[in-house]
């Protein structure tokens, strides 16, 4: 049984795996999006997403301990610039696994691991439904009726402009 047991070792020593974990991590916020084996990208999550949630808060110790894991200036300026700004409202769950298949030399597993705000395509409809969210049974029918009333005002005003 594997009780509590967190880290996968990846077949490498210590020095080996954090070397590993920290050049992965370093390209995931550099390009946004990395294909490596399943089990690396798995590993990666674990490590990279409490470092993301370190970088929605710009302080000099927080950027500290992001340095102490990544030792790259480059990569922590790209997280606590651009990318602080796209999770800031986001609770967690900054990454997305998907699987690719298998790699044709040694049949592994392959992934891509991308930051889920970074892209475009899932990107828009999650902001479509984000707006929606209500706590109250008729919230969103009086909310979407109220915007056809404003929408339905703003055409007849630009109706009676074009026809002076």
């Amino acid at each position: 049984m594997r009780h509590g047991v967190k880290l996968n070792k990846l077949s490498r020593t210590a020095s080996h795996r954090k070397a590993l974990m920290s050049n992965l991590a370093c390209e995931l916020i550099s390009h946004k999006r990395i294909t490596t084996t399943l089990a690396k990208a798995k590993a990666l999550r674990v490590y990279v997403e409490p470092l993301l949630t370190r970088g929605k808060t710009d302080s000099t110790h927080n950027r500290r301990i992001v340095f102490s894991y990544l030792q790259d200036k480059e990569a922590i300026k790209e997280l606590f610039s651009t990318i602080s700004e796209k999770i800031a409202t986001r609770p967690g769950g900054y990454t997305r696994i998907i699987k690719l298949g298998k790699r044709v030399g040694d049949n592994a597993e392959v992934a891509l691991i991308e930051l889920v705000d970074f892209n475009e395509i899932y990107g828009k409809t999650e902001e479509k439904a984000a707006a929606k969210k209500t706590r109250r049974a008729g919230g969103a029918k009086k909310k979407a009726a109220e915007d056809a009333t404003e929408t339905k005002a703003a055409d007849t005003a630009t109706e009676e402009k074009s026809a002076e």
